[in-house]
């Protein structure tokens, strides 16, 4: 039986580029794409693929909290990370979060074809750099704490995205199906949970803890 693959990325060109690769290889189905965490989840509850390719800094929904409410819903689906992100920190909380495979979106092909027969065999895959970084940095990576962003709900953590990419709460509110009033509870929340008291300093950590990137 072929393999089932979704791919996410929000960069068109890149995410087709991936496809074409692909569909040269005739163990291999591409069953959906989409540009971002929300229509990740959609794809994993309408396809249930047995793989998601999947970028991390998107909008709306970032690739690792797509990731936790899939592995979430749906375990038996397996998740490879292609990110441009080699922090530290950064790092260690994708890897915690449950995902089959993390790579460096300037790997070579072979090693992400290489990656999908690895994590579909139920094993781990990591990014040669990767994984000479952990090896290096061994002490580090047992020292180092959880980050506070594990204590935000889910929710929480997609209006702190939102907020961090300059939505209005009232922008939120229609984006979640929510009251503005909620989302004003939500934002109160947050700033409680992470002793911050601005908007800016919720812009500052959500792109430090890989939320958002200012790059795009």
């Amino acid at each position: 039986m072929k393999i089932r693959i979704v791919l996410i990325d929000d960069h068109h060109l890149f995410r087709k580029g991936l496809a074409a690769l692909f569909e040269q290889d005739e163990s291999i189905e591409i069953v959906g794409e989409g540009s971002d965490g929300r229509e990740a989840l959609d794809l994993s509850e309408k396809m249930e693929p047995d793989i998601m390719v999947m970028d991390i800094s998107m909008p709306n929904l970032n690739g690792l909290e797509a990731s936790r409410q899939i592995l979430k819903r749906y375990p038996g689906i397996k998740i490879i990370i292609l990110s441009i992100h080699t922090e530290k920190v950064y790092v260690k909380t994708v890897l915690e979060s449950g995902i089959s495979g993390f790579l460096l979106k300037d790997c070579a092909f072979d090693d992400l074809r290489e990656a999908i027969d690895v994590v579909q065999q139920g094993r781990i895959f990591l990014s040669p750099k990767i994984e000479g970084m952990m090896k290096k940095e061994h002490y580090y990576w047992n020292q180092l704490a959880l980050p506070v962003l594990n204590e935000l709900s889910e929710r929480e953590r997609e209006v702190l995205q939102m907020l961090s990419e300059g939505k209005s709460v009232k922008e939120i509110a229609q984006s979640l199906f929510l009251s503005p009033k909620t989302i004003e509870t939500h934002r109160k929340n947050i700033m409680d949970k992470l002793d911050m008291h601005t908007i800016p300093e919720l812009v500052k950590y959500a792109i430090r803890e890989g939320l958002t990137d200012i790059s795009k």
